[in-house]
C-alpha cells in the first residue's frame, strides 16, 4: 500500500490535472453541475455493479471515476467562490467528528445500534425537522423504503422481533389477495406496495440488503436467459417458436451450471 505521503501526492496530482482540464479542454470547460449530474449517477451505479460482482480491479477504476466527479464539482464551486475541495473535505471531517461523540467525546455506546440512534438524534439537534430529511426523493423506491425504515428505527420506531415483522408480511399478503379477488386495480397496487414495504422491513431484520438481493436475482435470471438464447441460436430456432417445455430444458441446464 502507498504511504500517506504518496496518497497526498496522488490527490494533489488529480487536483492539478483537474485545473489543467478545466482551463484547456473544450469539453471540461463546458461542464456544469447540472450537466455532470446524470453522469455522476451513472458512475455510481457502475461502482455498485462492480461491488456486486466482487471485481476489485473494476471497483478501483469506478472509485476513480466517482472521485473525479467530486473533484470536478468542487472545482466548479471554487470558480464562483462558493466552496472548494478543502471546504468539502473539512465539512465531512467536521460532521464525522460531531456525529461520533463515542470516539471524539465522552459518550458511551454498547453496539452498532447505539451508534445509529446517536447519529439520528444528533442530526435532529443540528436543526433537521425530520429524521426522514436525509432520504433523497430521487432514490429508487426499493432503496428508499430501506433507508426510510433504517432512519425511523434509529429513533426507536421499530418492531421488537423478526417474527412480528413476518406476521405483518403475512397480513399484507392477505390484504393484497383480497384486493386481487375484488379486481380492484388501485387497491391491488396499494396493497402490493405494502407487501413490498413489509418484505423490505423483514429483510432488514434478517440483515439482508434488499437492493443487493434483488440485483443478485436479476443477474442470475439474466445469465440463465442468455444461456437459453444461446442454445436456441445453436438450434437455429427462434425463442418465439419454442414451447415452454423446450425452453425449460435449457433453463434447468443453466441452473445446474
Amino acid at each position: 500500500m502507498n504511504s500517506r505521503a504518496n496518497q497526498l501526492k496522488a490527490f494533489d496530482r488529480l487536483l492539478t490535472i483537474m485545473d489543467e482540464l478545466r482551463a484547456g479542454c473544450p469539453w471540461d470547460k463546458k461542464q456544469t453541475m447540472e450537466s455532470l449530474r446524470h453522469l455522476t449517477i451513472e458512475e455510481t451505479y457502475e461502482l455498485g455493479d462492480a461491488i456486486l460482482d466482487h471485481d476489485l480491479e473494476e471497483i478501483k477504476k469506478e472509485l476513480g471515476d466517482v472521485l473525479l466527479h467530486i473533484v470536478f464539482y468542487s472545482k466548479i464551486g471554487s470558480e464562483t467562490d462558493d466552496f472548494d475541495i478543502a471546504d468539502v473535505c473539512n465539512g465531512i471531517c467536521d460532521k464525522l467528528v460531531n456525529r461520533h461523540p463515542h470516539i471524539y467525546g465522552d459518550v458511551k455506546v454498547n453496539n452498532e445500534e447505539d451508534v445509529k440512534r446517536n447519529w439520528e438524534n444528533l442530526k435532529l439537534q443540528e436543526g433537521k425537522s425530520s429524521v426522514l430529511e436525509g432520504v433523497p426523493n430521487s432514490l429508487p423506491a426499493l432503496v428508499k423504503a430501506n433507508r426510510i425504515q433504517e432512519k425511523v428505527a434509529g429513533v426507536g420506531f421499530d418492531w421488537e422481533a423478526p417474527n412480528q415483522v413476518w406476521e405483518k408480511v403475512e397480513e399484507e399478503i392477505k390484504e393484497f389477495k383480497e384486493e386481487v379477488e375484488k379486481g380492484n386495480t388501485d387497491g391491488m397496487e396499494s396493497e402490493f406496495g405494502d407487501v413490498l414495504f413489509s418484505m423490505v422491513n423483514y429483510a432488514r431484520f434478517l440483515k439482508i440488503n434488499p437492493e443487493n438481493a434483488l440485483e443478485r436475482t436479476n443477474k442470475k435470471f439474466s445469465k440463465r436467459f442468455q444461456y437459453l438464447e444461446e442454445k436456441a441460436k445453436a438450434l437455429n430456432k427462434p425463442l418465439k417458436d419454442m414451447t415452454l417445455s423446450e425452453m425449460d430444458v435449457f433453463w434447468e441446464e443453466a441452473k445446474r451450471l
